[in-house]
């Protein structure tokens, strides 16, 4: 392995950084990084294998998501009934699930138990055993969700919003937890042999935070995982062809008193030199205090919504920027038009310097608060290494978002907001 940085002790409350963190490449590629904070007896695991939706077939979309599922439910020395003894005994949580690019995988623990559950987690990581009997027992749980989905106003919205704007045939426009039809003809093969081909070492990363001593950790990870072996990790997707012109989908669900809109536009990866001129603006938009412009206006001076804000989402090759209202039905064209409006503001219109030092405030003060926990450090350190920031990114963060200026926002909103080619899709009472 090689070790890029070594930790110094310091201030448990102090931003993780070069100094704090130690940072190892093991030699079959894992990533690891550790943080010690002796302030509690707790211990906390965080990783990401880079296995997900993109490597779905169309045809089985959700085949990551079942096989991140069934990674609890045996493995080579722990049956269904064994894990579950085993975490609850001591309290502890160990869990999995998949994403877009990625599958990730978690432990929280009292520092005691650190050790043995890290094994655990390492037999379902690398030798589930997908019985069938719970294979089943998934797939009827899943299939259930997926017919509820059907009924749900907001999750209807949300699909058919990300199956729009991406695009049905692109990975990124696939529901993750797949479709009735794909996750019912998933076969066990499909499982282990999607297990065996994506599941590696290579690119994927541990993040260990809490009472714990690095050079234990390191040992125990060495001891754990160095000997597993994969090939190297696919992560390319096909280039994205967003819509040309504004595109309108309702999707009636009979005997629903709400509908949910989102409405959007094609944005920009998270890599983008304008994400956090987006985030900045975005924050404007629909985050800050009552939800942003879109609370103010949209919900609480007009009246139009029972909630109304926007979210910025930014996959490693491309993103949106979405605005996501729930109406009643009587109400829908009227929220729509006000959305727009308040899209079309942001763009023509510099943002006063009190409502942009507000939202920069905000960004800038949620930071400390997501650190105060080992799983808060854990998850912020993650998605650091997945997106190569660096580690000295969080002493960066303040200088980065204050530097957006009333002319960036401006900007940003007339390129990505500004151009006819959104998404607007309504799901509810007809």
């Amino acid at each position: 392995m090689t070790i890029s940085v070594r930790p110094n002790q310091s201030p448990a409350s102090a931003y993780p950084g070069p100094e704090t963190i130690t940072r190892v490449v093991f030699d079959n590629g894992l990533i690891v990084l550790v943080r010690e904070n002796h302030a509690a007896p707790l211990a906390v695991l965080d990783g990401y294998m880079p296995a997900g939706s993109i490597h779905d077939p169309a045809d089985r979309a959700g085949l990551s998501a079942f096989t991140a599922s069934m990674l609890t439910r045996g493995s080579a020395d722990y049956d269904f009934d064994r894990f579950n003894e085993t975490i609850e005994s001591v309290g502890a949580s160990l869990g999995m699930a998949s994403d877009t690019h990625i599958t990730s995988f978690g432990l929280t623990c009292l520092s005691e138990d650190f050790e043995r559950l890290t094994g655990v987690l390492a037999d379902a990581l690398r030798r589930p055993t997908f019985p069938a009997e719970q294979m089943e027992r998934l797939r009827a749980q899943k299939l259930v969700g997926l017919q509820e989905r059907e009924q749900d106003t907001g999750r209807m919205a949300n699909l058919r919003y990300h199956e729009t704007i991406y695009g049905i045939h692109h990975p990124y426009g696939r529901a993750i937890s797949g479709y009735p039809e794909s996750v019912g003809a998933i076969t066990r093969e499909e499982l282990a042999d999607f297990h065996a081909r994506r599941y590696t070492p290579n690119g994927a990363i541990i993040v260990v935070s809490g009472d714990v001593e690095t050079t234990r950790v390191l040992a125990l990870l060495e001891r754990t995982f160095g000997d597993w072996r994969g090939p190297a990790p696919e992560q390319d997707v096909p280039p994205v062809q967003f819509p040309t012109e504004t595109i309108r989908v309702d999707v009636p669900i009979p005997g629903k008193f709400q509908a949910d809109i989102m409405l959007g536009a094609p944005a920009i990866p998270r890599r983008h030199p304008d994400f956090d001129a987006v985030r900045v603006a975005n924050t404007v938009l629909g985050v800050f205090g009552l939800m942003g412009r879109l609370g103010e206006v949209v919900r609480e001076e007009q009246g139009l919504a029972y909630y109304a804000y926007s979210v910025q989402e930014a996959e490693s090759e491309a993103g949106v920027w979405t605005a996501i209202a729930g109406v009643n039905p009587v109400n829908v064209e009227q929220a729509v038009a006000s959305i727009l409006h308040e899209f079309e503001r942001l763009g023509a219109e510099p943002v006063p310097d009190e409502e942009l030092a507000d939202s920069q405030a905000y960004l800038t003060g949620v930071l400390p608060l997501a650190l105060e926990t080992n799983a808060g450090v854990t998850s912020t350190l993650l998605n650091m290494e997945w997106h190569g920031l660096g580690l000295d990114y969080l002493q960066r963060y303040r200088s980065l978002i204050e530097a957006v200026t009333p002319a960036d926002v401006q900007r940003v909103a007339q390129e990505y907001l500004g151009r006819d080619n959104k998404v607007i899709v309504v799901a509810g009472a007809a």
